[in-house]
Parts: C-alpha cells; sequence; structure tokens
C-alpha cells in the first residue's frame, strides 16, 4: 500500500496534476539542498519524493493559484 495515500493527499490539493507539480518541485529542492529544509521530523520514506508527499499529507506542504490570491 502507497503511504500516503493519494486519497488523502488529494483532499489537501485540489487535483492530481497540481499533486505531481508539488511533489516534484519539493523534491527537486530537496535534492539540491541536501534535505536540509525538511518540513517533518521522522520521516517514513528514504527518497525525496516520498518525503515530498509526507509533507502534503502533514499540512505542511500547500499551493496556492494566483487566480484564489486576486480575489
Amino acid at each position: 500500500m502507497l503511504y500516503p495515500s493519494i486519497d488523502n493527499l488529494l483532499t489537501k490539493l485540489d487535483s492530481k496534476y497540481t499533486l505531481v507539480t508539488v511533489s516534484s518541485r519539493r523534491a527537486r529542492y530537496l535534492k539540491d539542498s541536501n534535505e536540509k529544509d525538511l518540513m517533518i521530523e521522522k520521516p517514513v520514506s528514504y527518497k525525496q519524493v516520498g518525503k515530498a508527499l509526507e509533507e502534503i499529507s502533514s499540512g505542511q506542504l500547500s499551493f496556492k493559484r494566483k487566480e484564489d490570491e486576486e480575489e
């Protein structure tokens, strides 16, 4: 079973496309910074993408669209 679950992750973000974009950008950032800025204390995953998904699942990593900010 995948951890965190896709159902849990989609409650945090609006679509699968947003989920892929946010998690991949965060994973690249973690890779480049050697994971110095990790938002969770004890990640279950050992790969950067898994850690990024755990951050999204915990609510510490989110995304706002520009259209939402203008309203």
